[in-house]
């Protein structure tokens, strides 16, 4: 599958795994809580953690050094909490890995997005890639600080 990364259309390299699944070599994404449960035993691997809305970035805080990617959950297009999770990952706490974005939220709200700190865009259709792409632009004057 393809995604966006740092403006660019890219094949993501990470997998998914579930709770009750156990942990394969390589690039893994995973849920706070299998990471709380698991944390100790994952030594050399590149982790990924999907945080839902309702789940509190500070959970993470002690660990965003052996973090590599943050994966945000939009539920919707409605529910905003994503976009302090990544404002408060970027400003707050300094994380400079990858916070990917998924979910409900439409191609139009990319560039918000990215004014935010999220760096990497997947999508549920490969077609609105290149839509989502050329939003990052749609804008030339910024009126707010933010992380970009």
């Amino acid at each position: 599958m393809n995604i966006i990364k740092d403006k660019k259309i890219i094949e993501d390299s990470w997998v998914y795994v579930a709770d009750e699944d156990s942990v394969p070599s390589g690039n893994v994404i995973m849920s706070l809580s299998k990471w709380k449960k698991e944390k100790l035993a994952l030594n050399g691997h590149k982790i990924g953690i999907k945080l839902l809305p309702s789940e509190s970035v500070e959970e993470i805080e002690g660990d965003l050094d052996k973090i590599a990617l943050v994966v945000l959950d939009f539920p919707a297009f409605t529910d905003g909490r994503s976009f302090s999770q990544a404002r408060l990952l970027r400003s707050h706490y300094g994380f400079e890995g990858e916070i990917r974005a998924i979910g409900g939220y439409m191609a139009d709200q990319v560039y918000y997005l990215s004014r935010v700190g999220v760096n990497a865009f997947q999508l549920d259709s490969e077609k609105e890639l290149n839509v989502a792409l050329s939003t990052m632009n749609d804008f030339t004057v910024k009126y707010q600080e933010s992380t970009d």
